[in-house]
C-alpha cells in the first residue's frame, strides 16, 4: 500500500506557542530516521474521546541541524480531536510516529516557484521555501491569514525572502486573489499549495481559468477542513439494518469500522478514494473535503470520501462495498 507506515518512538523534546492556536512541537526520534525532502510529513498516533486515531503533520524544516522532527498544530476546538489531543501532550512525554514520508513533492526543474500557504498550511510551505532560497532559485510566497496574530513564521520568512514574501491579512485587505497571482507565473512556472478546502477550491479555478496545465498546479489537502463545521449525523445502511450515529468529532471511516463494515481505505486524507462509498439519500448539505472527486462528482451527491466527507448534520443512507456478514 502506498500509504503504509513504519512507526518508531519519539519524546517530545520542547514546545512552544507560535500565535495563539499554533503551538511548534520538537520531536526526539528514539533513533536515526530516513533523510526526508521539502513536504514531507509525519503520522502520529494519539487518543481521541478514548479511541485510536493517526493524525498527519507536515515537518518545517529538514533536520540536517540536529536530527529533530519539527511540526506545528492548530488548536481547533471545532475540529476532529487531533490538535486538542497533541496539544494535550507535554514535553518530556512519548509518543508514536511514522517515518517521514513524501506526498507534497517539490518538483526541481521548474524556471519559477510560487508558494501559496493559507492558516497553518504554512508548514510544509516553510521547508520548501528554505531550500529554494539556499538554491537561488526563482521564488514569489503568498501567505494568508484571517489576523495578524495567526501568522507564524512571517518574520521568518520575510527575512529570508524580502519583496519576494507577500503577507495577505484578511480581516486588514480581504482574501487573496489568485488570478492576479496566476497571471504572473511564466508558462511552465509551479504553484504549490496548502490550504483549507475553500482557498484551493479558489486556486484550482483561477489556474484552469489561466489555461494552465493541471501538473504544474501542486497542493495539499487539509483532511478535516470544509465548508462547514463539524456535526453530529445519523448513518443509515439499508442493506444492514444499522444505523450508526457519528459524533462530531469521528469521522464516518473511523464509526463504519467501529461498527464492523469494512471499508477500502489508504491515506485517510481524502486523497486516493479508496474509501469512496455510495449516497443513497441525505437531508442535509454533503460537505466534500477529497481533493479525489471531480466537482462535478461532488455536485452529483452519488459519492463521498468517507474518511474525511459528512454531511452538515441531518440523516445521510449510504451503501459500502463490503459483502461481508450483516449483523443486527
Amino acid at each position: 500500500m502506498k500509504f503504509l507506515d513504519t512507526w518508531t518512538r519519539a519524546t517530545v523534546a520542547s514546545t512552544r506557542d507560535l500565535t495563539p492556536t499554533i503551538r511548534l512541537f520538537e520531536l526526539q526520534p528514539a533513533g536515526r530516521l530516513p533523510e526526508w525532502t521539502p513536504g514531507a510529513h509525519v503520522r502520529v498516533r494519539v487518543t481521541i474521546d478514548g479511541r485510536p486515531a493517526v493524525r498527519c503533520y507536515s515537518l518545517i524544516d529538514d533536520g540536517s541541524g540536529d536530527a529533530r522532527l519539527r511540526i506545528a498544530v492548530k488548536l481547533s476546538e471545532n475540529g476532529l480531536g487531533g490538535s486538542r489531543a497533541m496539544w494535550a501532550l507535554q514535553s518530556g512525554e512519548s509518543i508514536e510516529i511514522s517515518e517521514p514520508d513524501n506526498h507534497f513533492e517539490l518538483g526541481l526543474a521548474a524556471p519559477s516557484y510560487t508558494l501559496v500557504a493559507g492558516g497553518v498550511g504554512i508548514t510544509p510551505l516553510v521547508s520548501m521555501a528554505r531550500f529554494l532560497v539556499r538554491s537561488g532559485r526563482p521564488l514569489r510566497f503568498h501567505y494568508s491569514v484571517r489576523s495578524r496574530e495567526e501568522a507564524a513564521f512571517a518574520e521568518l520568512l520575510r527575512a529570508w525572502l524580502g519583496e519576494a514574501f507577500h503577507l495577505c491579512v484578511e480581516n486588514e485587505s480581504g482574501r487573496l486573489d489568485f488570478a492576479r497571482i496566476v497571471e504572473p507565473i511564466p508558462a511552465e512556472g509551479e504553484l504549490y499549495f496548502c490550504g483549507p478546502i475553500g482557498m484551493l477550491e479558489a486556486a484550482r479555478k483561477a489556474w484552469e481559468a489561466g489555461g494552465r496545465p493541471a501538473s504544474l498546479l501542486r497542493y495539499e489537502s487539509f483532511a478535516s477542513s470544509g465548508h462547514y463545521a463539524n456535526q453530529a449525523f445519523t448513518a443509515v445502511l439499508p442493506r444492514f439494518g444499522r444505523e450508526l450515529r457519528v459524533p462530531a468529532h469521528q469521522t464516518l471511516l473511523s464509526a463504519l469500522e467501529e461498527a464492523g463494515i469494512e471499508v477500502l481505505a489508504d491515506c485517510r486524507r481524502g486523497e486516493c478514494g479508496l474509501c469512496a462509498i455510495d449516497i443513497l439519500a441525505c437531508d442535509a448539505p454533503v460537505d466534500h473535503r477529497d481533493v479525489f472527486l471531480s466537482e462535478e462528482q461532488k455536485a452529483a451527491n452519488r459519492k463521498l470520501c468517507a474518511c474525511v466527507s459528512r454531511p452538515a448534520g441531518g440523516r445521510i443512507e449510504i451503501d459500502t462495498a463490503y459483502r461481508g456478514p450483516v449483523t443486527a
